[in-house]
C-alpha cells in the first residue's frame, strides 16, 4: 500500500495571518554527518511536485510518471505536494480519485500543511485574526509575495521545509528533483540544495518568465522572478524541459547555465492507453471524432466549430458526430460559460460527454475514429495528451497554429492530418481527410502508426534521464 501521509490540519482553515513570508524564514535542519557513503543503499529522491494525484491538472500526468519510473528503477521516492483538500475545495472538480490509485506503492507521498489565505473566499474560514483586522493582513501577505516571489503558492512552502527537513534529517536525501509550475517549487529546491549540499534539478513543464502560450516575457531582467530564475538555474545540477523549443529559449536568455540545459520529453502511459487492436469504423455506423482533455476558453474553439460545420457540408461527414470528453475548465462560472458555447453547436453534431477517469481512457479512444488535437499557443507548447493520441493509432485532426512544439512529435506519424495555417477552411480540409482515412483504414498505416508512438512511452522518454541522476548521485556520494 502506497505510504501517503495526510496534512494536520485542513487546507480550508487558513494559516496565512501566521505564516505568509519567506520560505527561508524557516529554518531547515541538515542531516547528521554519514561516515561513509553506503554503495549498496538505494538512491534517495525528494520529489517537490505541488500538482500530484489525486489533483487532475495537465502537468500532475508527468509528475506521476515521474515519481512512478524513479521507484520502478529502485530508487527510494519521496513526493512532497499539496494536501489533498486543495484539489477538493479549492478547485472545482479538481481530483480524480482513479488517478491517486495509480501511483506506484513504493512512493511515499507527504502532504504537509499548507497556507491558503489566497484561495479562502469562505469568511467562515477566515482565521480571528484575519476577520479582525482584514486590510492588514492582506498588506502583510501581499508584502511577503513582493519580497520572495509574487506567486499565490508561496503559502506551500513553510511546510514543504519544515517536512523535508525532519525526512532529511531522519534519512539523508541524494538528490532534490522540483518540477514547475509553481515555481516556488524550485525556490524550494535550491534552498534544500544548498543547505543539504546535495544536487538539486529542475524541471520546467511550463515556461516561468514568459508566456509560452503567447511568447511575451513575464518577467524582465531585473525583475524579482528573473533573478530568482537566474539564481536557481546557476546553481541546478541539471535543468530539463518539455522540448526543444523552450531549452534553446532558455540557453539563450541563460547561456551560463546551457551546457546543462536538457529535454525531457512528454510521453504516453501504456497501463492507461494499452496496446489497442485494429478495429476499423463499423461502415454502417456514422463516424465520431473525439477532443479528450480540459476544455479552455484558451483552445481555439471558434475555428474548430467552425471548421466542424464546414467539414460536414461533405457527404462523408453529414451525419458524423464530435464528442467532447473532459472538464470544462476548472471553475464554476468558466465551466458555465463553456458549456454554453458547446451547447450552441449540438445542431452541428457536437456532444459533451463529460468527464471521464484516467481508468476509463482506453474505452474513449476505442470508442472514438478520430480524435482532435486542439490546443492553444506557439511554437513552445507540445501538450502530453498528443502522445496519448498518437498511442492510439487513430487518425488525428490537428487545430493549432502550425509552428508548435507538438508538430515536431506528430512529424512522421502516418495518420496526421494539418494545414499551413490556422483557419476554418484548413480545419474543415483535415477533417475530411481524416474521414476519408478512417474509413479506408489498413492494417499497414496502423501499426506504423504505433511504431511511431512507440518511442514516446513514458520509459523510453524517462529512462535517459534516470540513468543520467543515478550518475550524478553517484558522482555526488
Amino acid at each position: 500500500m502506497r505510504r501517503d501521509v495526510e496534512s494536520t490540519g485542513p487546507a480550508g482553515v487558513s494559516t496565512a495571518d501566521q505564516s505568509t513570508g519567506s520560505a527561508g524564514a524557516d529554518r531547515v535542519a541538515t542531516a547528521p554527518q554519514e561516515k561513509a557513503a553506503d554503495p549498496v543503499r538505494r538512491p534517495r529522491v525528494l520529489y517537490l511536485a505541488f500538482f500530484f494525484p489525486p489533483s487532475r491538472g495537465s502537468g500532475v500526468f508527468r509528475a506521476r510518471a515521474t515519481a512512478n519510473h524513479f521507484a520502478e528503477s529502485d530508487w527510494d521516492v519521496t513526493v512532497i505536494t499539496a494536501p489533498r483538500e486543495f484539489f477538493s475545495y479549492y478547485l472545482e472538480d479538481g481530483s480524480d480519485e482513479t488517478l491517486e490509485a495509480t501511483v506506484d506503492s513504493r512512493v511515499r507521498v507527504e502532504r504537509p500543511p499548507m497556507n491558503t489565505y489566497h484561495w479562502e473566499t469562505d469568511v467562515r474560514r477566515f482565521s480571528r485574526l484575519r476577520k479582525a483586522v482584514p486590510v492588514l493582513t492582506d498588506r502583510f501577505y501581499r508584502r511577503m509575495q513582493s519580497v520572495f516571489l509574487p506567486e499565490h503558492y508561496i503559502g506551500w512552502i513553510p511546510g514543504l521545509l519544515r517536512r523535508a527537513a525532519k525526512l532529511h534529517a531522519r534519512r539523508r536525501f541524494d538528490l532534490v528533483v522540483a518540477t514547475g509550475n509553481p515555481f516556488v517549487s524550485f525556490a524550494a529546491a535550491w534552498f534544500l540544495g544548498r543547505t543539504w549540499r546535495v544536487p538539486y534539478v529542475v524541471d520546467y513543464r511550463d515556461a516561468w518568465t514568459f508566456n509560452q502560450f503567447t511568447e511575451q516575457v513575464r518577467f524582465g531582467p531585473g525583475t524579482r522572478t528573473a533573478k530568482w530564475e537566474s539564481r536557481i538555474l546557476r546553481g541546478a545540477a541539471e535543468i530539463v524541459y518539455v522540448n526543444d523549443g523552450m531549452r534553446q529559449w532558455y540557453a539563450e536568455r541563460y547561456p551560463f547555465a546551457a551546457e546543462r540545459m536538457t529535454v525531457v520529453p512528454n510521453g504516453w502511459e501504456p497501463e492507461f492507453v494499452g496496446r489497442p487492436e485494429f478495429r476499423p469504423p463499423a461502415p454502417d455506423r456514422p463516424l465520431r471524432f473525439g477532443y479528450l482533455g480540459t476544455v479552455t476558453p484558451y483552445l481555439p474553439l471558434d475555428v474548430l466549430f467552425e471548421g466542424w460545420r464546414r467539414a460536414r457540408t461533405d457527404p462523408m461527414l453529414a451525419d458524423a458526430e464530435l464528442h467532447i470528453h473532459g472538464h470544462l475548465g476548472f471553475f464554476a462560472q468558466t465551466a458555465e460559460e463553456l458549456h454554453e458555447q458547446l451547447a450552441a453547436h449540438e445542431d452541428a453534431g457536437v456532444r459533451y460527454r463529460g468527464a471521464f477517469g484516467k481508468a476509463d481512457v482506453a474505452r474513449v479512444y476505442g470508442e472514438t475514429d478520430v480524435l482532435v488535437f486542439c490546443v492553444p499557443g506557439a511554437k513552445y507548447v507540445t501538450s502530453g495528451k498528443i502522445f496519448e493520441y498518437m498511442a492510439a493509432g487513430k487518425p488525428i485532426v490537428s487545430v493549432h497554429r502550425p509552428d508548435i512544439a507538438a508538430a515536431e512529435v506528430l512529424a512522421g506519424y502516418p495518420l496526421w492530418f494539418a494545414g499551413d495555417r490556422l483557419d476554418s477552411d484548413v480545419v474543415a480540409e483535415s477533417f475530411v481527410a481524416a474521414a476519408k482515412a478512417a474509413r479506408e483504414s489498413d492494417r499497414a498505416r496502423y501499426d506504423a502508426a504505433l511504431v511511431h508512438a512507440e518511442q514516446y512511452t513514458r520509459d523510453a522518454t524517462l529512462r535517459p534521464w534516470e540513468t543520467r541522476m543515478r550518475a550524478l548521485v553517484e558522482e555526488s556520494r
